[in-house]
């Protein structure tokens, strides 16, 4: 079934939002509703304005006309490469977003750091190693763990997975629903895996000519393993969301 909203608690409402740049308009009156608590994937062709959107979200696009709500002001976003510093250890990468905060954040617990790097599966002996020492996987869990390290109410991710091969893609999955159970977070993710976006989603947006070109509701189980992947239901799940994709761009 496609959905034009949600009758949850807002977490993001976007109204006749657009944003431009110097090659033109990316989005063009946009209208989006994303519930409290909700995952929410963005698929489109390349160049629709899904980034652009989650940064508009963010305040680091200004907005030419429309109006942007939030449930919230603790907002993180997770970007497509993990962007650590290297001369930083992982933990000291983890701990960057307090050290930028205008608020004055205090530090979190030892205890509180060792939850954090034990939920996205670091160790301690990781916390100590550079960026260098990291593989793909490890730079991408730290990323999430910098992300969470200020316990947003929003979470906002651009295609962090897109470069990962397909076995710890879905491992890194099935980590996001895990932490996503613990803490019911409002969770706008984008990606181009049609797969992905809807093991995670509770609902996917397809974005094209500017706008949400159209809802899919995505009615599987809340608790989600990748044995899911392989039955009927994600399979026409699946086609639905191919179909409406290439409607999108023609």
């Amino acid at each position: 079934m496609y959905l034009e909203a949600t009758e949850q608690e807002l977490g993001i409402e976007c109204k006749d939002l657009s944003v431009s740049f110097s090659s033109g308009k990316i989005l063009q009156a946009l209208n989006m509703k994303v519930g409290k608590g909700e995952i929410v994937s963005l698929l489109g062709a390349s160049g629709c304005g899904k980034s652009t959107l989650l940064r508009a979200i963010a305040g680091l696009v200004p907005v030419e006309q429309g109006s942007i709500q939030i449930s919230s002001r603790k907002i993180s976003f997770v970007f497509q490469e993990s962007t650590l510093l290297p001369w930083r250890t992982v933990l000291q990468n983890i701990r960057l977003p307090l050290e930028l905060g205008s608020r004055n954040l205090k530090d979190p617990r030892s205890d509180q750091i060792n939850e954090i790097l034990e939920q996205v599966g670091l160790s301690a002996a990781d916390a100590k190693k550079l960026p260098s020492e990291l593989s793909g996987g490890m730079k991408m869990r730290t990323s999430l763990a910098r992300g969470l390290i200020t316990d947003p109410d929003i979470l906002l991710l651009d295609e962090p997975f897109a470069a990962l091969d397909d076995m710890l893609r879905t491992k890194l999955n099935e980590l996001l629903l895990s932490l996503w159970r613990k803490r019911q977070r409002t969770i706008l993710f984008v990606t181009h895996n049609i797969a992905e976006a809807i093991f995670l989603s509770h609902r996917v947006a397809v974005l094209g000519g500017g706008k949400v070109y159209g809802w899919i509701e995505i009615d599987l189980p809340a608790l989600r393993e990748s044995s899911i992947r392989s039955t009927p239901n994600f399979a026409n799940l699946y086609g639905k969301v191919a179909k409406m994709l290439e409607e999108s761009i023609q």
